[in-house]
């Protein structure tokens, strides 16, 4: 990279698109177009490149909300969007 080339927001916000896109794409679940509304621990941990602590801190803060059966828990793909779109608090 020389010191001509500057990154802009447009430039930041075309590759939030591409990612978004590219990630939404990888958690299908069939050729089908259909795609998973809930996703497991280690699904979420391996779409956000987070660790199971990282994970614990994002339910413990409220930051991702979760559904717990048994000792499973789920989290909406919906809630992780909105929380990469910087949509959840």
């Amino acid at each position: 990279m020389q010191a001509s080339e500057l990154i802009t927001k447009g430039d930041l916000n075309e590759f939030k698109s591409e990612l978004l896109t590219e990630i939404k794409r990888l958690v299908q679940v069939d050729g089908q177009g259909q795609s998973k509304k809930w996703l497991k621990s280690n699904e979420v941990r391996k779409l956000l490149k987070i660790s199971p602590g990282t994970l614990q801190n994002l339910r413990i803060n409220g930051t991702l909300s979760y559904t717990r059966i048994g000792s499973i828990m789920y989290y909406k793909l919906d809630d992780i969007n909105k929380l990469l779109e910087g949509g959840l608090q």
